[in-house]
Order: structure tokens, then C-alpha cells, then sequence
């Protein structure tokens, strides 16, 4: 017989009752009934009740087992009773009888319990992560990473790709991002840089001739922490090919997207057509540039019933130029007890509060004020079916504004009996972000947010530059080597309609893909660069090996990347990235575990030639 095992903890079923096997693995709970010990003995497999009684050889060492102690039994496998069979544990027909222990690893006292649900410190989790990963959830949130890493790999291999390796050590990126920087021991003062993504490389292998590129592809970035977004490394799946326009790209990374969400999303339905919106329709409608199309509610302009309007605050407002006021429509919201629930959100978003408007069944005072009677009669009348009770717009604006102008805006927001309308006004970028975050609010308040589907939407036509308000210096806002729209052509006009061929692949609120069609052109890419102040020389230092590489006969090239840990994310149905990464970092980006970062030791920093300065106090 094996040393260890026989069988893994999720194997044996009826049909091995009466024979002998051996079994390795973990104590997952040790229960005592009447002086018999039962054991749940886990792998990573499965579980298979295991138990000792006072007649076997082995019972004094079994009694001294603990929870997460590593043992192996031998044993013998025995039929439970019909009455005891556990239906949700594939091996719950039988059960084995101890014959022989042994511990193969003996556990102290634990910091954190594997067995059951209980919630523990992030902290403690992520210091004694050996353990957390022991866990049921967390072992089938890695099995499942591991399965769309393998299934991606098979799709990416059917389409005609081929997967190439590029270099982890390289020089620092123009990704955006802060650069993690390497010292070099043989060039004193100068430094290399991990690689914010392949982005270079993928282009170079397009250069090179290779027509089509992919890899499951290590990324570092210093970044700050968010809950969708790794502060240090992360994984993508990162493709480019030659010879393509924009839809080439979507109509190779969509079947590959859509059939992993069908084989993992648990039965979630997934969107097949996935719209394509401009950035700036999904700052308008959504507030955001990875809306989540879950939720229906969109978003207009309703500056027009607000200028001149008897509400000061919006009227002069729209009296300074680039501003706006919008509307964000709420089905069913329409109760003052809900608006003044969004009203608390918008202060705890900074803002003084959020403009409101609700349609609501007309009031005995509305009536009576209207037929000039008394309430008293107007109850009368609305009961007895005299008078038909209708709808009446309420609110502060609503009274400011005044019916028609309230009608108007109901009218062209599709809004009725029961529903509500907040707004928010300014310059929209002010306002964006905080708008996009009252829509999913909303939403999710409201049960609009359709919880059963993932609802994918290109966002297309990024703008290429922007102006500084103060200083009014052109810079670039978005990728600067996406080609542009247009071409030369296209930078010979206002840089700030100038639109990139620059892409994002938004799912439920997160962005999931980007990419581009690269500028391939040297004078194109000379000139997008000297818009924002950058000069020839400038682009040749920072971009040299790119940008000579171009003038040898580049093709046409783009592509992507998505990011596999917010995939993985949003099929594990967790609302935090570090569920789903064997060994994250925590939100200050530190290992708790091995105790990264850590201070170098005096002989390293010599032979590197780096002095550490005191922090700044």
C-alpha cells in the first residue's frame, strides 16, 4: 500500500465497503459521541467521516488528535445506517473504521479557525493565510481561478494564438502607473523596472512578425489599494494581433469573455450582444466609463426646465458656461422617505445634499386648494370617486419650479405614479463620479439591479487629450499610443476632438478589458506627443526601442488585455479582490506573511551602491 493514501477523503463510496484503504489529510472537527470519536478527515478532494471506539489498538492516540492536525489512518470501510447516510458528501454512504493512526503533523493552538463560517480580522487572515486558504470557500475560489486560467488558455489556443513569454526585468514603462524599480548590482545607479504590463514587448513581437500573441501575463504596479484592485501584482490575459481594426479585436476576445462567463457563472445568464457606447454617452447616461447595465436607469441633460427657473441655485448655475444640470430617474423611489435616504447618501459623498422630485397620488390639500373647498370636503369627494385624486409632483423643487416645468421633466424622463427624479447640476466632470455612485445606489435600493446576469458594453471612442483648466496645457487624458481617429489628419485640428481607436470592455460595474489599436506610425506618434508637449527627443529617450522599431516595417497592429483577478472576481460572486489572489498583499501593500517590505540588509545595500534616506517626518 501507498505510504499515504490509498484513496483521497472524496473517493470511497458503498462499493468499497468491507475493503482496506488508507487515508491522508487534515482534522477538520473531532466530535465525541458516548466515548466513540468520530473525525471529519479533509483534503483537498473531499471529507470522509472516519471513527475510533474503545476496542481499537488505536483509540488512546486518536483521543489526543486536534483540529488541523495532518494524520494518516488506516482503517476499514464500513456501510453507514440508511438513517445516518450524509446525500451532501459524495462519501457520506460510508465511513471508515480506525485501525492505525499516525500523526504526520501536529498543530498548535489555532489563530483562526478552518472549519465553519466564522469571520475573522483581514488581518489576521492574511498573517496566517496558510490556513485561511484551508478553508472550504477559499480552496473553490482558487480551484476556480485555476479552471478560467486553463480554460482561457484552451480558447486562446483554439483561436489560433500562440502564448510567448516576455521579460519580467525590463525598463520602466509609459503604462501611467508608478513603477516598481530593481537596482542593478553591475550598472551602480541605475535601475531596472518590474513591468507594469507587456505592453512594449507585444508590440516588438507584432513588429517581429508573429501575427498573433498571447500569455497569461504577470503585471506590477505601485498603485494604491482598492477592493477590485491588487496595490502591487496582478494577472492578465494579454493578447495583440497584426493586420486588425477595432472590431477584429472585439470579435476575438468576446467569444473567448463570454464562454468563460457561461462555463463558470453558475448559471447567471450572459449577455450575447454587448453594446458599443462612446466615453462620453457613458459619463452622460451612466456616470461612469464601466457602467453597469444591470441596472436600466439612465441618466439626461434636463438643463432647459431649470434655467430662469424659480430654484436659484440650479438658474445660476446654468449662467456659467460648461455647466449642466441631470437628472438621474428613479422607478418606484417615489416616497420622501426614500429621498431623504439618497439625500444622506449625497452628503456622506461630500455634497450639501442631492434636488429631489416625487410623484405621488394627489393630497385632499392639493384637491382642496385646487377647487377651493375644504379638506374636509376634498377627502369627501376623493373617497366617494367625485373627484378623481390624479398625481401631483412633490418636493422642494418641485414647489420652486412649478407644475409645468415639473410636468415637463416627468414627461421626458418616462416617470409616473410612485416614481422619483434626483438631480445634480455643475460642470459634469464635478459631478460625474458622484452621480454614477447614486445609480447604483439606486438600483440596488430600488431591486432594479437585475442580480442574475452579467451585462457586458464596449466603451469606445476615448478622447485622446485634455486641458488643464488653470493653466489650459494640453496633456494626454488617455492612452497616448492608441493611433488616432482620422490619423494626422485628425492632429491637425483641436487636439480635444481628437478620439483614439482606445477601448474598454465593462461588466457589473467593473472594467474588465482594455486595449487599442496602436499608433504605429512614427510621425503620427511624433506629432500626437508634440500636441502635449513633448518633443522628438523627449519620446525617443523615454519610448527609443518602440519607436525605432516602427521604422522597419511595422504592420497595423492592436489588441487587449483582461484582468483574470477581477474576472475571477466576479464569477466567485466576491466583492474583494484579495478572495480571489492565493497571496495577496493587504490595503497598506504588505506581506504579514513574510513580513514584506523589509529593511535591506547593510552588505546589500553596499554592493548595490544605494543609501536608504530616513523617512520624511
Amino acid at each position: 500500500m501507498h505510504a499515504y493514501r490509498s484513496h483521497t477523503c472524496a473517493d470511497l463510496t458503498a462499493a468499497n465497503v468491507g475493503e482496506t484503504v488508507r487515508l491522508s489529510g487534515w482534522v477538520n472537527r473531532v466530535r465525541d459521541h458516548g466515548g466513540i470519536l468520530f473525525i471529519d478527515l479533509r483534503d483537498h478532494y473531499g471529507i470522509t467521516q472516519v471513527l475510533c471506539d474503545p476496542d481499537s489498538a488505536a483509540f488512546a492516540d486518536v483521543e489526543k488528535v486536534r483540529s488541523e492536525w495532518c494524520i494518516r489512518i488506516d482503517g476499514e470501510v464500513k456501510a453507514r445506517d440508511p438513517e445516518l447516510v450524509n446525500a451532501k458528501l459524495p462519501t457520506g454512504e460510508v465511513e471508515v473504521f480506525v485501525r492505525e493512526i499516525e500523526v504526520l503533523g501536529a498543530s498548535k493552538e489555532l489563530p483562526l479557525m478552518v472549519f465553519g463560517d466564522q469571520e475573522y480580522p483581514e488581518e489576521t487572515r492574511l498573517k496566517y493565510r496558510y490556513l485561511d486558504l484551508r478553508r472550504e470557500a477559499m480552496q473553490e475560489n482558487m480551484k476556480l481561478r485555476s479552471d478560467v486560467v486553463a480554460s482561457m488558455r484552451r480558447r486562446m489556443w483554439d483561436g489560433g494564438f500562440r502564448e510567448y513569454q516576455t521579460p519580467i526585468i525590463t525598463a520602466s514603462s509609459p503604462e501611467g502607473a508608478r513603477d516598481f524599480l530593481v537596482p542593478s548590482r553591475l550598472h551602480p545607479g541605475k535601475f531596472y523596472a518590474l513591468p507594469q504590463a507587456p505592453q512594449q514587448f507585444k508590440q516588438l513581437i507584432m513588429v517581429s512578425g508573429y501575427d498573433k500573441y498571447f500569455q497569461i501575463a504577470p503585471c506590477f504596479r505601485d498603485e494604491d489599494p482598492r477592493a477590485d484592485r491588487s496595490p502591487t501584482d496582478f494577472y492578465q490575459l494579454d493578447l495583440e494581433m497584426s493586420f486588425v481594426e477595432q472590431q477584429d479585436v472585439f470579435d476575438t476576445i468576446q467569444p473567448v469573455i463570454t464562454g468563460i462567463f457561461e462555463e463558470f457563472g453558475k448559471g447567471r445568464s450572459v449577455d450575447q450582444v454587448w453594446p458599443q457606447i462612446s466615453y462620453r454617452d457613458a459619463a452622460l447616461w451612466y456616470g461612469s466609463d464601466k457602467p453597469d447595465l444591470r441596472n436600466p436607469i439612465k441618466m439626461q441633460v434636463v438643463s432647459e426646465h431649470f434655467a430662469g427657473s424659480g430654484f436659484a441655485i440650479f438658474a445660476k448655475l446654468l449662467e456659467q458656461e460648461g455647466t449642466e444640470v441631470r437628472a438621474i430617474p428613479a422607478p418606484t423611489g417615489g416616497s420622501r422617505k426614500f429621498c431623504d435616504r439618497m439625500n444622506a447618501f449625497a452628503q456622506k459623498e461630500g455634497l450639501p445634499g442631492m434636488g429631489y422630485i416625487f410623484w405621488r397620488e394627489k393630497t385632499a390639500d392639493a384637491v382642496a386648494q385646487e377647487l377651493g373647498i375644504s379638506v374636509k370636503e376634498a377627502q369627501a369627494k376623493l373617497k366617494s370617486g367625485e373627484v378623481e385624486g390624479g398625481m401631483e409632483a412633490a418636493g422642494p423643487l418641485a414647489k420652486n419650479i412649478g407644475p409645468e416645468r415639473t410636468e415637463a421633466i416627468r414627461q421626458q424622463l418616462g416617470l409616473g405614479l410612485g416614481d422619483a427624479a434626483f438631480f445634480l447640476g455643475g460642470k459634469p466632470k464635478a459631478f460625474e463620479g458622484v452621480a454614477g455612485r447614486a445609480r447604483n445606489v439606486i438600483g440596488e435600493e430600488l431591486g432594479l439591479t437585475d442580480q442574475t446576469r452579467f451585462a457586458f458594453a464596449w466603451i469606445v471612442d476615448f478622447p485622446i487629450y485634455e486641458q488643464d483648466e488653470e493653466t489650459g496645457k494640453i496633456d494626454f487624458e488617455h492612452n497616448p499610443f492608441s493611433m488616432p481617429q482620422g490619423g494626422m489628419e485628425a492632429l491637425e485640428g483641436d487636439p480635444l476632438k481628437v478620439l483614439g481607436y482606445q477601448y474598454d470592455l465593462s461588466c457589473n460595474g467593473y472594467e474588465l478589458v482594455s486595449g487599442a489599436i496602436r499608433n504605429h506610425r512614427p510621425e503620427i506618434m511624433y506629432k500626437a506627443f508634440e500636441l502635449a508637449g513633448y518633443g522628438k527627443d523627449e519620446v525617443e529617450k523615454r519610448f527609443g526601442g518602440m519607436v525605432n522599431a516602427f521604422q522597419y516595417g511595422a504592420p497595423p497592429h492592436g489588441g487587449c488585455a483582461a484582468g483574470i483577478d477581477r474576472i475571477v472576481m466576479l464569477l466567485a460572486d466576491e466583492a474583494n479582490i484579495r478572495e480571489v489572489i492565493m497571496f495577496p498583499m493587504n490595503q497598506r501593500a504588505e506581506d504579514l506573511m513574510m513580513s514584506a517590505p523589509s529593511e535591506p540588509q547593510n552588505e546589500q545595500l553596499r554592493e548595490l551602491r544605494l543609501r536608504v534616506l530616513p523617512p520624511e517626518s
